[in-house]
């Protein structure tokens, strides 16, 4: 089972000097991979701080030399197909091919497409993600794309060079259960990253309070990933995550922790990160003492 860092980009963690120092933390201390989160705001009034994930993953690939790393997820709605796939294929170049994709909805949409113009409906949402994924993928292999969508008019169009990996960087997809629409979706590319759906609290804001309500149980898990299995049949290998706390447990305690969830299916663990401010030292020093394992 793999194990990542799934960092916040926001409260201690808006700084990416920090991001970057957690990202070598976690790359000594033997985790696979280290993630992001890619948000614009998370709460109406834009006091918040944030980080740019992007620019934060572009610091990671120049400072480590091992560790995969990517934005967990991206909400490829709100960005050009085009743009992004430039991004990846010069940070995957620039880190020798360590970059992975993480693609979802993106939530709040209220916060993070309204107060943009952007419409937040969940429908428009889905439609443009699936269009942008037709559009990005040729162009991350260095494919000429003709698309003429709902959203997108491409004639002609190619960007190279193309991504070191081949064809291209993973492409795992999130899923906020228990609809199925994201299980359908993940099935048809290389990886699910499922949650339950978040608990919205007032004017749009996303609970922060509430972060293990979005944790999937292993017999949750187990049920999820049976869904993907039975809509992609055993075509080659799949990623899927689970996420959690285990480092908060003892060593035998995580141990267990992820043989359960190793048990249901699941063979990436993503450790969430507490974000709450004040946190910093003391996820530094939990990366530190080293990944859990089976």
């Amino acid at each position: 089972m793999q194990t990542a860092v799934y960092a916040p980009v926001f409260h201690d963690y808006s700084d990416p000097g920090r991001l970057v120092e957690l990202a070598c933390a976690a790359e000594l201390a033997g985790y696979d991979a280290f993630f992001v989160w890619d948000h614009l705001a998370i709460e109406p009034s834009g006091l918040l701080e944030i980080a740019d994930a992007t620019i934060v993953l572009a610091a990671i690939a120049q400072a480590t030399r091992r560790i995969r790393f990517g934005a967990m997820i991206t909400p490829l709605a709100r960005r050009r197909p085009w743009k992004l796939a430039k991004e990846l294929n010069t940070l995957d170049r620039l880190s020798g091919g360590r970059v992975m994709l993480g693609v979802g909805l993106g939530e709040p949409a209220m916060v993070e497409f309204a107060a943009f113009g952007e419409d937040p409906s969940a429908k428009v949402r889905a439609r443009r993600l699936d269009e942008g994924l037709a559009i990005l993928d040729p162009l991350l292999q260095g494919e000429t794309v003709n698309h003429h969508g709902e959203y997108y008019q491409l004639t002609n169009a190619r960007l190279t060079p193309s991504s070191v990996q081949r064809p291209r960087m993973p492409i795992w997809v999130a899923a906020s259960l228990p609809a199925q629409a994201g299980l359908r979706r993940a099935a048809r590319w290389d990886g699910c990253f499922p949650i339950k759906v978040p608990p919205v609290i007032a004017e749009g804001t996303v609970s922060q309070a509430a972060w293990p309500e979005w944790w999937l149980s292993p017999a949750e898990t187990a049920d999820a990933l049976a869904c993907v299995r039975a809509l992609r049949g055993n075509d080659g290998p799949y990623a899927f995550t689970a996420t959690g706390r285990a480092t908060a447990e003892s060593s035998t305690a995580a141990s267990a922790l992820l043989r359960d969830y190793h048990a249901a299916g699941a063979n990436w663990w993503l450790e969430w990160i507490d974000d709450a401010p004040g946190t910093y030292e003391q996820t530094l020093r939990m990366i530190s003492r080293g990944a859990p394992h089976l």
